[in-house]
């Protein structure tokens, strides 16, 4: 996990969202990989998600959404979702400011509804601005894409079936874990 091994967890902890009960399990607490661990054992596995959406680096964090959105996608998945994720994953793999746009472009077409949408998204706000092309820069906050990243993940997640959010969940972290190990951390389509 060396790309969120050294990741001060006081400095994003107020971007995770946590419950009373799961900043409780999180006391004293100051690396994200013991902060992930806790949240993991107590059973705040959203809070989980949420967290390693904001530390790991934001291609990784966009490729790890586009993985979980693959992941959960039915077979059924709209023409225009499937382009938003494939544009996200093309934007991690290019990093082009054209890639970015078309991406949210997607994204804004499906309404911002699916986890694609908001992988999308979250390559959009990796870029350097949110203004339109030939503005002024506007730079995303620095919160955004992990913002985004968490919306894909837990969407993700319940998908078509809430029952199976927790093994999901599980299954995602698994995948977070491993890109934030340097690998690919894809996962399968899921049996039905």
């Amino acid at each position: 996990m060396a790309k969120i091994m050294d990741i001060d967890f006081t400095a994003i902890r107020s971007r995770v969202g946590l419950s009373t009960d799961a900043a409780t399990v999180l006391t004293n607490v100051t690396k994200v990989p013991d902060a992930l661990q806790r949240l993991e054992e107590s059973g705040f596995l959203v809070e989980a998600a949420r967290l390693v959406a904001h530390a790991l680096p934001k291609r990784e964090a966009v490729w790890w959404a586009c993985m979980c959105a693959f992941h959960t996608a039915p077979p059924d998945l709209s023409e225009n979702d499937r382009l938003a994720r494939e544009l996200a994953e093309n934007w991690v793999r290019q990093q082009s400011d054209k890639l970015r746009r078309e991406a949210m472009a997607r994204a804004e077409a499906g309404d911002f509804a699916t986890p694609e949408a908001w992988a999308a998204v979250g390559a959009f706000w990796s870029g350097d601005s949110m203004a339109p092309e030939g503005q002024a820069a506007v730079p995303p906050a620095p919160h955004l894409c992990g913002t985004a990243v968490a919306g894909s993940v837990v969407l993700a997640a319940v998908r078509g079936d809430p029952l199976r959010q927790p093994a999901r969940l599980k299954r995602f972290l698994e995948s977070g874990r491993n890109i934030a190990a340097g690998g690919p951390g894809r996962l399968a389509p899921e049996e039905p």
